[in-house]
């Protein structure tokens, strides 16, 4: 269990979260992504393009009705990565990491 500095930077950390709630596979929507995060286009699309670079998020682009829409879904690494650093800063918090 150790600190995982990509997944530790707050907005990532929520952007994992949310993905992580969702059964395995399971995509969002980039708009209601950023409503649960509460972040700007711009600002999301940046932090999905850290983690999907390290493998931890899948994007998803595809048409509905002509109109783009983007889907997330955390991977297997993803998921293993933020339960490890939920493990660390629950260790954290306990005085035992």
């Amino acid at each position: 269990m150790a600190e995982d500095a990509l997944i530790h930077q707050s907005t990532r950390l929520r952007i994992m979260a949310a993905l992580c709630g969702l059964a395995a596979g399971e995509p969002i929507e980039f708009a209601r992504l950023r409503s649960i995060v509460e972040a700007t286009d711009g600002n999301l699309g940046a932090h999905i393009e850290t983690l999907a670079k390290a493998g931890y998020v899948e994007v998803e682009k595809r048409f509905i009705d002509r109109r783009p829409q983007t889907r997330l879904a955390a991977t297997a690494s993803g998921r293993q990565a933020f339960l490890g650093h939920v493990a660390w800063l629950r260790a954290l918090l306990a005085g035992t990491a």
